[in-house]
């Protein structure tokens, strides 16, 4: 990162032409990318923020990223993830449907794939689930029309993600096995925390604590490792449900992963992955008869939301609020 920082600094004394502007807006992505991947979202935003500033689609259209996106598509979809860690759900999907659109209006492949697998990654987070699924089978079948093994194995990941949160379990752990298979054939290493927490939750709801516990323990060493900290508080609070399914509940290895989720979330302040750590802890602790604690503990960060209160996770947070105020 500290390559890109130069790099930023060196181009900003430079007179500005349109193909230093459009390698400006390239630096601002990936600098904005590696930040985000370690759970900076707030200065990641910035940089996407900045990149879309000088992004002019009638001057740098034909620009792509090194993987041949479009380049304004993969700001837009790249940003949407930053704005709903950072509690913006409503805005995230702005960002993810303008994505979508443009890339349909532009017709190339790959930005099209890209777009498709962030509306569907974006609207799972949102609780929209038979959207998300209408954008993941699109995915996966212009991955058949066009031979993308790696995009339709990042797709097989998130259907079956959204196969363990609709009660399917099963088909969860095997379809998410097979695009982990596939994914890792190609070497790609990028997201595998993401992918393992997945395959933990499937385990999870199938009973099989052991297989769970296996995965969630692997993405904790892979984010220490890797430093892809982005997903790091919401791995902790899977843990923490992980816990609480067990034949004999662990209420207190629960509380302790619960509590971690929220340090780290709110370290990165990753209000979206806040609000989820909070309305587990609460709910644990409402179950417990602590009800006055999990109220004052879902309270504030439920409050701080302005916008997304369709979404599932703050839906969520209000009927406990509510039940706690019964």
């Amino acid at each position: 990162m500290e390559q890109l920082k130069r790099a930023l600094a060196q181009i900003a004394t430079l007179p500005a032409t349109p193909d230093l502007r459009g390698e400006e807006i390239k630096l601002h992505l990936a600098f904005a990318n590696a930040l985000a991947l370690t759970g900076d979202f707030v200065a990641g935003k910035q940089h996407y923020d900045r990149a879309l500033a000088i992004y002019d689609p009638a001057e740098h259209r034909q620009l792509t990223t090194r993987s041949g996106r479009d380049l304004g598509v993969a700001l837009l979809a790249s940003r949407s993830s930053c704005m709903w860690f950072l509690g913006y759900p409503a805005k995230s999907r702005n960002d993810t449907e303008l994505a979508l659109k443009n890339a349909r209006e532009i017709g190339h492949a790959t930005t099209l794939l890209h777009a498709l697998w962030q509306d569907g990654l974006i609207t799972t987070f949102c609780g929209n689930y038979a959207a998300a699924s209408a954008q993941l089978d699109e995915l996966i079948a212009l991955t058949d029309e066009r031979g993308a093994p790696y995009w339709k194995a990042l797709g097989n990941v998130a259907r079956g993600w959204l196969f363990a949160l609709t009660g399917k379990a099963g088909d969860g752990v095997r379809t998410i096995t097979s695009g982990i298979a596939s994914l890792r054939s190609t070497g790609a290493t990028l997201y595998e925390p993401q992918r393992l927490q997945y395959l933990a939750m499937a385990y999870a709801e199938l009973g099989q604590l052991n297989d769970a516990w296996r995965c969630i323990d692997d993405a904790i060493e892979t984010i220490e490792r890797s430093k892809e900290k982005w997903g790091e508080a919401e791995v902790h609070r899977i843990a923490g449900e992980i816990a609480l399914k067990s034949p004999e509940p662990d209420a207190e290895k629960a509380e302790a992963y619960f509590d971690r989720a929220l340090a780290v979330a709110r370290r990165q302040q990753a209000k979206s992955w806040e609000l989820r750590a909070a309305t587990s802890m609460a709910r644990l602790w409402r179950d417990q008869g602590k009800r006055q604690q999990a109220h004052e503990l879902l309270t504030p960060i439920y409050g701080w939301f302005t916008e997304g209160f369709d979404t599932l996770d703050l839906r969520e947070a209000k009927t406990l609020l509510d039940n706690l105020r019964a």
